[in-house]
């Protein structure tokens, strides 16, 4: 019985292993294309997009309303498939996944942070952290609860573990957000909107911990329409239109003042 409980998890890994498709990024999409059938006929949220991110980067992606952005993180979470086109995440297809394997996968891979915290008013703030470790099945009832706790306190909320959500602020409730997203230690820390419902000093505090989270090794994925925030990121993309744009930094090239006189006798020797 043993023997076979061993050898169908070996079998389990070597299938997972012969699925895996090599990449240099932790984030792949090769030529994405997405359509919609609408009432007007088909729309295209998503032209041929292609993007690759590293692993302990922290990514923003900007784009006005209707862009593409939001299609284009749902390709990254497999909440929605690509109608052309990859989606290697840590070398999946996730793109070839069965729902029930898109829910585990993610249930590992990803941590997702919503703009409107989407924490269950029916529990406590540790018993919100502690959902993905139970729905995930990792580690122990107790080591779960430590976890929770221990991420409760990385984001200062560790003497409020006991209440219920709508006793916290909403800066309070996205801390918490973040907490659970990070409950079964993902590589990837996905935020859609993060900041859209906090006050500066907040958003800026938040920014501070994915930044602190980046130099940890885990990547972070952030939609925003504020560019100004955007800024703080490593790497910035822009959506318009359906396409995807890096933005890449300015570049300052320092020039020496050029001298005439000091040019004449190279001139001079060139042209013997």
């Amino acid at each position: 019985m043993v023997y076979d409980m061993l050898w169908k998890a070996a079998s389990k890994k070597k299938q997972s292993l012969e699925n895996m498709v090599p990449s240099d990024s932790l984030i792949d999409l090769r030529t994405v294309v997405k359509r919609y059938e609408t009432p007007a006929g088909p729309f295209t949220a998503l032209h041929d997009a292609d993007l690759q991110i590293g692993e302990a980067q922290f990514v923003a992606i900007v784009g006005k309303s209707g862009s593409g952005k939001s299609t284009l993180l749902n390709m990254i979470t497999g909440i929605d498939r690509p109608s052309e086109g990859e989606v290697i995440i840590g070398g999946t297809p996730v793109h070839t996944l069965t729902e029930a394997q898109m829910a585990s996968w993610r249930g590992r891979e990803l941590g997702i942070v919503f703009q409107f915290f989407q924490l269950l008013p029916t529990l406590n703030v540790l018993q919100n952290v502690i959902l993905p470790m139970e729905f995930a099945n990792l580690y122990s009832p107790r080591e779960r609860e430590e976890r929770a706790l221990a991420l409760l306190n990385r984001v200062g909320l560790g003497d409020q573990a006991a209440k219920m959500p709508s006793a916290l602020s909403g800066g309070q409730q996205q801390r918490v957000a973040i907490a659970r997203a990070l409950a079964n230690d993902p590589p990837i820390l996905v935020a859609d909107e993060p900041t859209g419902n906090l006050d500066t000093r907040t958003a800026n505090t938040m920014l501070d911990l994915f930044g602190a989270l980046t130099s940890e090794g885990k990547t972070i994925v952030m939609v925003t329409h504020d560019n100004d925030l955007a800024q703080r990121a490593d790497r910035t993309f822009t959506v318009a239109d359906g396409q995807v744009f890096e933005e890449l930094p300015a570049i300052t090239v320092a020039t020496e003042p050029f001298d005439a006189w000091a040019a004449i006798p190279v001139l001079e020797e060139a042209a013997r």
